[in-house]
């Protein structure tokens, strides 16, 4: 690894980090799909004796806990130099954690439901803990480590090749849920995420870190009056923590849509993995539409295009009848949790600044309090008010996100 200090990194580096990146982000889509976080995870959870409660704790965890995690990871991370040690080891813990609950799920036994679903929710937890961890680390290194010119490139080329691959993923993931029963089908998916996860991280092992970063803060509070300080100073990065708050809860709807299709109508585990292929399908079909026009593209069209998907997506599950008209709420959903990902990742790299990426990293999480509540109380809701009520809030929260889109204004 260089231990240049320059400020720019060098082309050869930052076309070299492009395709480590990639490597990664291939094999990566590869392994999502056999522990995926809104249809695989959460039937799991169901068919292992969870309820409505049970699946609104663990999206709390996987989807808005991870983030909110980072605000207190990142006051360490920030003060390092050079963080590519850190991002390793946040996905060793994702590796070991994964393949650790398919090892458990395998050799579990008809009356372990109880305890099992305390190792699974142990397991999970280090597993999004990991995640965390690494997070706030990539993305001070994509920061330093791609030309500016390069990044929304990456963002999209990483989203088609993704595509295409997890694609076939999806075939595989779907051939193994229906050819073994519980619980060695899933069993068989996490071990086999935990292997691909695996050779993704080879791609970060690649990674040249050459630009050290200035960016210090001394201790926990001292990073929270940083944050007062940033958030006083750049009214965009408060509008952008409004935005993960209000649209942030659009990602964590799916693995009630599971809930719903498996209580509702009799979904099993050949249905999961029909949810999953959809759900795939949608998010192949955004990142070439959004490719083909990545120079053109403006952040913005995105963001409020997205609203209205997620209002769309939440009006058809209440209109489905059936688990045909259910496939096309995950294909929808697809579409939001791609569209969500690509334009959170760019507009943070816009509001934010080239020494304090990590900082902001872990500001973020302070927009993910409502991702985390959401789903905690989402499952009591349910079961006290109805499916209806927890709809009805998720499509208030969505249309409070346009005012935040338009006080960000991308310019991108």
């Amino acid at each position: 690894m260089s231990t240049s200090r320059s400020e720019t990194i060098s082309p050869a580096s930052s076309q070299r980090n492009f395709y480590a990146f990639l490597w990664h982000a291939s094999l990566l889509a590869f392994a999502k799909n056999f522990m995926d976080v809104d249809t695989v995870l959460p039937a799991m959870l169901i068919e292992s004796g969870g309820t409505s409660l049970h699946v609104g704790i663990m999206t709390a965890i996987l989807l808005g806990g991870t983030r909110f995690a980072q605000l207190f990871f990142a006051p360490y991370i920030s003060n390092q130099p050079y963080k590519k040690k850190f991002l390793l080891l946040g996905i060793n813990f994702r590796i070991l954690s994964i393949g650790a609950l398919g090892g458990i799920i395998f050799f579990m036994q008809a009356g372990d439901a109880n305890w099992v679903l305390w190792l699974i929710f142990f397991f999970i937890s280090v597993f999004a803990l990991g995640g965390s961890f690494a997070n706030v680390s990539y993305m001070d290194i994509i920061g330093k480590s791609l030309l500016e010119e390069k990044r929304k490139s990456f963002f999209s080329a990483r989203q088609v090749l993704s595509g295409a691959i997890v694609l076939v993923s999806a075939y595989v993931a779907k051939w193994v849920l229906a050819s073994e029963s519980y619980p060695v089908n899933y069993a068989y998916m996490f071990l086999s995420g935990g292997f691909f996860l695996l050779l993704a991280s080879i791609g970060f092992w690649s990674i040249r870190e050459e630009i050290a970063s200035r960016f210090r803060i001394k201790g926990t509070f001292n990073f929270f009056s940083v944050m007062r300080r940033e958030m006083k100073e750049n009214k965009s990065l408060v509008h952008f923590l409004g935005f993960i708050n209000t649209q942030g809860i659009s990602v964590s709807f799916l693995p009630f849509v599971v809930l719903y299709g498996k209580d509702y109508l009799n979904a099993g585990s050949a249905s999961t993995g029909d949810f999953l292929l959809y759900k795939v399908i949608g998010m192949v079909v955004v990142s070439l539409l959004v490719a083909a026009g990545a120079k053109k593209m403006r952040y913005n069209y995105m963001l409020y295009g997205n609203v209205v998907l997620s209002v769309l997506m939440a009006a058809l599950t209440l209109l489905s009848k059936d688990l045909s008209s259910l496939y096309f709420v995950f294909l929808i959903g697809g579409v939001v949790f791609s569209l969500f990902n690509i334009t959170m990742n760019g507009v943070l790299l816009e509001v934010s600044g080239k020494e304090n990426r990590a900082l902001y990293a872990g500001i973020t999480g302070a927009g993910n309090i409502l991702p985390v509540l959401f789903p905690l109380f989402g499952g009591w809701i349910i079961d006290q008010l109805g499916f209806t009520t927890f709809v009805g809030l998720f499509v208030f929260f969505s249309l409070l996100t346009v005012w935040f889109i338009y006080k960000i204004d991308c310019k991108k």
